[in-house]
């Protein structure tokens, strides 16, 4: 289930969004594993990804700061950019261009000192941003849990768009993150799930003082949970239905 698009327009162009996704962009262009030599990504990965290891033992902080730059694939770095793409946008606009790097950077730094929290002598290294996308997500949550989005579902070859609340893709979204990893180790080199939950939990909080300036609960009851403006239109989505050929 992918997020493609929210109905909640922003009033600014974010510009700071923008610029995120063209640096990660930029950054996974001039990684050693675009070239596919494997000896020189591994040195690459042990200068500049974050390992918990080499944090807690070694006391090397750069990679908390590098790391959420840094991205394994073209898959994992769209996925990515995506959330970021479809829920930036509002945050940047709520917090201001200067406030929300902060917050984006805030929230990566909480994702990475939690998935080392979890593991502290992991020697595995951990990339990506969606520690601090987690954080935008979860400060979108808090804001907007009614704003409406697009959510692509896949399943097997049949494909669907539904327009359902953000706080059930967001929430959900949580949900697996935290149970995931309470069920796997933080060392086990796949999903860093307890950098998503850190993240996003540090995002919640990091946008409670946005929330009461706007009224807390009030600003919910204003618009019962939805964005204090009128929502996107889109004319219907038509994504086909494609069928195994027999």
């Amino acid at each position: 289930m992918f997020p493609i698009r929210d109905h909640n327009p922003s009033a600014r162009t974010p510009y700071v969004t923008y610029a995120i996704i063209a640096l990660n962009v930029l950054v996974f262009m001039l990684e050693p594993s675009i070239n596919g030599d494997q000896m020189v990504l591994a040195g690459f990965w042990r200068d500049w990804a974050m390992i918990p290891a080499a944090v807690t033992q070694g006391g090397e902080l750069r990679g908390i700061f590098t790391s959420m730059f840094l991205h394994a694939g073209i898959l994992h770095l769209g996925g990515n950019m995506l959330f970021l793409w479809v829920f930036g946008d509002n945050l940047e606009d709520q917090m201001g261009p200067v406030g929300f790097a902060a917050f984006y950077l805030a929230c990566g730094v909480a994702a990475a000192l939690t998935h080392i929290a979890a593991d502290p002598g992991s020697p595995i290294p951990t990339v990506g941003a969606s520690g601090a996308i987690a954080g935008v997500m979860g400060g979108y949550l808090l804001l907007f849990p009614k704003a409406k989005v697009d959510v692509l579902v896949i399943f097997v070859f049949f494909f669907w768009v539904f327009t359902i609340s953000a706080w059930v893709v967001l929430g959900v979204w949580f949900a697996i993150q935290l149970f995931s990893g309470l069920g796997a180790p933080a060392s086990n080199g796949g999903v860093a799930y307890w950098a998503h939950a850190g993240g996003f939990f540090a995002g919640v909080l990091l946008t409670l003082p946005v929330w009461l300036k706007r009224g807390a609960r009030g600003f919910w009851l204003r618009n019962d949970g939805h964005p204090p403006h009128p929502g996107a239109r889109y004319s219907r989505s038509n994504v086909p239905l494609i069928r195994r050929k027999r």
